[in-house]
């Protein structure tokens, strides 16, 4: 009989079970095969589903693993497979631009942050890794927006819309579908976008596309900084700096795909 007192234990003793020949259990069976009463399993089970570990048949009441273990292990694969080949790419192009630079890619329809250089100059922006910002209003996330499957994209735009997610946070956001669709039409063609004070008063940023060897867009690399340092006619200088570090991390990555 399978002790079910330690916590932590018993979760991944019971994960144990759940296994590509037999991916789904239910109840009253696994409490069988366990050793253990089936209202102990029923309540352990419900709770592993109300946070996501586990997800539920709702024809069959079998459980099966659920997304937030493959979120988990996504985490794990990002960081080997992508973050620690990437790094020093990140900190030449912040010492060459002396600006903030970012990595980040599209998760819950927003720019989720997987790494960060800040500025040699000192100023520090309001960004951590694992944090989130809106997608249209960022140079980061109009990147994603404009390289996603045109069917992607467009069920992405359906959803931000709907949920009157292309909310104003300055006068120069962008709120209109038409005008957003044409941005992201003319980012596609000039491969990189900028964010001129869309989402914060006082900061301008930067970003290009992160193409994996096989040319898919895993990614953006951005610099961001203070509207009085990032003058016009310097742009397309961080531009060009950005677009050879992109070209380093692809060379570094392989076939890297998120999901």
């Amino acid at each position: 009989m399978l002790n079910l007192k330690n916590s932590v234990h018993k979760t991944f003793a019971v994960l144990e079970y759940f296994t590509i020949q037999k991916p789904e259990w239910g109840v009253t069976e696994l409490a069988k095969e366990i050793g253990t009463s089936k209202s102990t399993i029923f309540r352990f089970l419900a709770q592993m589903h109300s946070i996501g570990i586990l997800d539920k048949d709702s024809q069959t009441e079998k459980y099966r693993l659920g997304l937030k273990l493959f979120e988990l292990g996504n985490r794990v694969e990002l960081r080997t497979a992508f973050v620690e080949k990437t790094h020093p790419a990140l900190i030449s192009v912040a010492q060459q631009i002396a600006e903030t630079v970012h990595v980040a890619v599209l998760k819950n329809y927003q720019v989720f942050y997987i790494d960060k250089v800040e500025s040699p100059q000192g100023l520090r922006i309001s960004t951590h890794i694992g944090s989130y910002k809106p997608a249209h209003c960022t140079a980061l996330g109009k990147i994603l927006l404009a390289f996603l499957p045109k069917a992607k994209q467009k069920i992405t735009l359906d959803y931000l819309f709907e949920q009157n997610n292309l909310a104003g946070f300055t006068p120069n956001t962008i709120t209109n579908r038409m005008e957003l669709e044409a941005e992201l039409e003319k980012i596609q063609q000039q491969r990189y976008a900028i964010d001129r004070e869309e989402f914060e008063v006082g900061l301008i940023c930067v970003a290009i596309p992160v193409f994996n060897q096989n040319n898919e867009v895993v990614a953006s690399l951005s610099a961001a900084g203070p509207a009085n340092r990032f003058e016009e006619e310097e742009e397309k200088n961080y531009v060009a700096i950005l677009q050879t570090g992109g070209l380093t991390i692809q060379n570094n990555i392989g076939n890297f795909k998120l999901l």
